[in-house]
């Protein structure tokens, strides 16, 4: 099965910027804007070559259609899953840059979900000391999040996101029509975030995905692109200011401390990112009640909320005593 994209484009994408210092990272957001993918690079004066990194999955879905986008292409392909998030992975990429003569004129194109966004992303920061690096993410769960702001990185069997860099993208090129092909499953997890945006910032953002929850999952575009909207907004305005995670930019990893523990024992197998996510912001919830920090109401909105979106993995055969082990020594 493939995915082409459509040859027209009803409408002009919404344009948010991440302003980091003197430095603009554009997001682009819009159906059909990844089939403007050539032009858009251009303008950022991204690589004189190209050079796409992804997995066969994604490339057997989008492959042909970004191939047709860029023009000439130079695909890069890493095994899929989270798993695979790792030193391993960049070598792999390294040493495919290296036999193809890559130079610093060179941008790597991530073209993907969060794992493939944060290992490509990683090789672009070390190789050459520096190259390009534009994001056309393929999963929600990367364009609500994981493309925007600058963190790449890759993960440790002690911990996950332990090794890594901030480096902005050139560009970002978020594009809806490419979640068509995205399993339910895969798309429940990026929604996770988005809730994690409405608890962190947007209570009419919240309240809308616990609204049109069906039509959000039947990929309506007049409900699921305002959400995407507004979810890079919020990202894009809390890492313009604060880049580097010195205060504010740590209200984007609420539910990420016991999120990523939960990934990190159960060797990054059993859960999507968002559905780790989702018990993290849980137990998140719990503690601020506990603290006085959150009303109980608010509490019981976020876990009905959860509930409704759908079912979540098995935790009771984890270990409590691995669990904050790993929290003591794991980056957010």
């Amino acid at each position: 099965m493939t995915c082409d994209l459509p040859t027209e484009v009803q409408k002009e994408p919404v344009r948010i910027d991440v302003k980091v210092g003197s430095r603009i990272s554009p997001i682009w957001i819009g159906d059909g804007v990844s089939e403007r993918a050539a032009a858009l690079l251009d303008a950022q004066r991204v690589g004189s070559r190209r050079f796409v990194v992804s997995n066969p999955v994604v490339w057997r879905f989008h492959g042909g259609a970004i191939t047709r986008a860029l023009g000439r292409t130079e695909p890069i392909l890493v095994p899929d899953g989270e798993r695979y998030k790792t030193l391993q992975s960049v070598s792999r990429i390294y040493e495919a840059l290296i036999r193809a003569g890559a130079d610093r004129g060179s941008a790597i194109v991530a073209l993907g979900g969060g794992v493939i966004g944060d290992t490509a992303g990683f090789a672009a920061a070390t190789f050459l000391r520096g190259i390009g690096l534009a994001h056309v993410p393929t999963t929600l769960l990367a364009q609500v999040d994981s493309a925007i702001g600058g963190k790449v990185g890759v993960n440790h069997p002690l911990g996950k996101n332990l090794i890594g860099a901030f480096y902005q993208p050139a560009a970002v090129l978020i594009d809806p029509l490419l979640l068509r092909t995205l399993p339910r499953r895969e798309f429940r997890s990026g929604l996770y975030e988005v809730v994690k945006y409405g608890m962190i910032a947007s209570r009419d953002l919240f309240d809308r995905v616990a609204r049109d929850t069906k039509a959000i999952f039947d990929r309506d575009p007049a409900v699921l692109l305002p959400a995407i909207i507004e979810s890079c907004r919020i990202k894009a305005e809390i890492v313009s200011k604060d880049e580097r995670e010195s205060g504010l930019r740590r209200t984007l990893n609420y539910g990420h401390s016991v999120g990523h523990a939960l990934e990190t024992v159960t060797r990054y197998r059993r859960f999507r990112h968002g559905e780790a996510i989702a018990f993290g912001m849980l137990a998140a919830a719990d503690l601020a009640v506990a603290r006085g920090a959150l009303a109980e109401r608010e509490r019981q909105a976020l876990a009905r909320l959860i509930t409704q979106l759908g079912p979540l993995p098995p935790i009771g055969d984890l270990s409590i005593r691995e669990m904050m082990e790993v929290m003591c020594r794991s980056a957010k």
